[in-house]
Parts: C-alpha cells; sequence; structure tokens
C-alpha cells in the first residue's frame, strides 16, 4: 500500500509487480487482440497500419462495425508514453463496434524518441486522420498514459482543429494519469524526461478543459493509490470549470483487467463511453 508522503515513486507507479501474475498479460492481450484483427480482416471490416504522419509509429488501425456507422471511438493505449504498440489492444474494440461505432486505434512514437509533448501532437494528428475517415460524433478513451492523452486533447490549447474538436461528445479516461510532475522522481524519467515545463504544459490537470466538456474518470478499486489520486485529482481540478465531470471506482478490478469492460457491449464502461 502507498503511504503519503511517498517514499517510493518508482513502487508507487508500479503496477505487474502488485498484480496477480502481472507480468503475463502482455502476452495475453496480443493474443486476444490479433483474433479480433484477424475476424475482421477477413470480413472486410479492418483497415490496418493507415499512416497519419511521417515517423514509423504514425499508424492508425480502424476497424468498423457490422452495418451502418454511428460515430467514432478512438482508444489510446498506455505503457507509460514508453512501452507497447496498438496491436496489443485491438479486442477492446469488440463492445463499440458491436453497437455501431467504428473504433480507432493509433499508435505512436514512444519515448524517449519522442517526448510527451511530440505524442500529444501524434495523437491530434491520428485524431484528425480517422475523423476524416468517419463521420458523427467523436468519443475519447484512453488507458493510463493513454488516459492523459485523451484528456489532453480536451485542453484548452488542444493540437486538435476546431471542427474536430466539436466533434467529441464525451472523454472517458481509465486510470489516466493527468498530472506529470510525479514522474521527474521516477527513475522511468530517464526515458520520459519529464522537466518542469513540460509537465506544466502537458498535465490536463494543470490546464484548463475546453467548454462544455463531459469527461468520465474510470479506476479500478484495486489500483495502485497513486491511479486512484490521479484520477480523483482531474475530477476536482476540472470541477471548477465548465465542465460535467464523474469518476466511477470499479470494484474488483486493478489497473490491468479495467480495460476489459470495453470488450462486453453491456459492460457498464461500454455504455458510459457511448451512452454517457
Amino acid at each position: 500500500m502507498t503511504t503519503y508522503p511517498i517514499a517510493d515513486r518508482d513502487d508507487a507507479y508500479a503496477n505487474a509487480p502488485h498484480i496477480d501474475e502481472g507480468f503475463a498479460y502482455p502476452e495475453r492481450w496480443v493474443e486476444r487482440a490479433r483474433i479480433l484483427r484477424d475476424e475482421l480482416a477477413a470480413c472486410g471490416r479492418a483497415k490496418i497500419d493507415l499512416a497519419y504522419g511521417p515517423a514509423p509509429r504514425n499508424r492508425l488501425d480502424i476497424f468498423y462495425p457490422d452495418g451502418a456507422c454511428k460515430g467514432l471511438v478512438v482508444f489510446v493505449h498506455g505503457g507509460y508514453w514508453k512501452a507497447f504498440d496498438k496491436s496489443f489492444w485491438s479486442h477492446l474494440a469488440r463492445g463499440s463496434l458491436s453497437h455501431g461505432y467504428a473504433v480507432a486505434m493509433p499508435g505512436y512514437t514512444l519515448c524517449p524518441d519522442a517526448r510527451i509533448s511530440n505524442i500529444t501532437n501524434e495523437i491530434a494528428a491520428a485524431i484528425e486522420s480517422a475523423a476524416k475517415e468517419i463521420q458523427g460524433e467523436i468519443l475519447l478513451c484512453g488507458h493510463s498514459a493513454g488516459g492523459h492523452l485523451a484528456t489532453r486533447m480536451i485542453c484548452q490549447g488542444s493540437p486538435l482543429s476546431g471542427e474536430t474538436a466539436q466533434r467529441i461528445t464525451r472523454t472517458v479516461s481509465i486510470s489516466g494519469l493527468h498530472d506529470l510532475r510525479p514522474f521527474m522522481a521516477t527513475k522511468m524519467n530517464e526515458i520520459l524526461r519529464v522537466d518542469e515545463q513540460e509537465a506544466r504544459l502537458e498535465s490536463p490537470a494543470l490546464l484548463a478543459p475546453q467548454p462544455r466538456r463531459t469527461v468520465l474518470c474510470w479506476v479500478g478499486a484495486d489500483e495502485r493509490p497513486e491511479f486512484l489520486r490521479q484520477s480523483r485529482l482531474l475530477v476536482e481540478m476540472w470541477s471548477g470549470f465548465d465542465a460535467r465531470m464523474a469518476i466511477n471506482v470499479e470494484a474488483d478490478r486493478h489497473h490491468f483487467n479495467i480495460i476489459d469492460g470495453l470488450i462486453e457491449p453491456a459492460h457498464p464502461l461500454t455504455q458510459a463511453l457511448l451512452l454517457g
């Protein structure tokens, strides 16, 4: 259990050592993701590796529902801005697809090859590209570091165009990281290279949201305390602005299985993302 003040920032943000079989999850994710990609590709409902920028990881997967498309869900993956790629998460599209939404999953350049501020601009470019492919409302969703990137898109001064930003109706940050300052005291900052200026400019909790935003922070009750705090922090900070804020703490969920709700069409997480 993390106690405050935190003596060990690295342990406070370490997930796998505190989850039963935690180190086995990535292998499971990538296999489940492959199964869905193969299923959708076989019936022509997947576009894989669409380029949205010049960098090698500036690639986007878009999965299409069976039938008319109601709008676009964008899922941004986590990994502390330094790990994983879009191929680990395809299976998380299943719930949204079942409701008639297309799902875009962007890759992005990882630290240390990019700074977090660069990744912010890449995600904006990916969303712009996907928005040209799919009409209708846009729903943003991200997990962990992806929760940071999703909420960063709806801050004042967002790199998104005004036209695309106006199409965003809801944003769900799953176990999101909304204040970058604590990472300056971790060993991983040798890779992230967050400094005071970047933390101030890239932390959603330190920025103002765009007007009339609807944001849900979804976090597991069994998560590390810092993830619970980071979710509460954004809700508290943005509740003082013109934003509709809510938090849901899901029982019996930790950092690695909290995302599983996106697979199930009737799960409250999928329902909250798509229906509000």
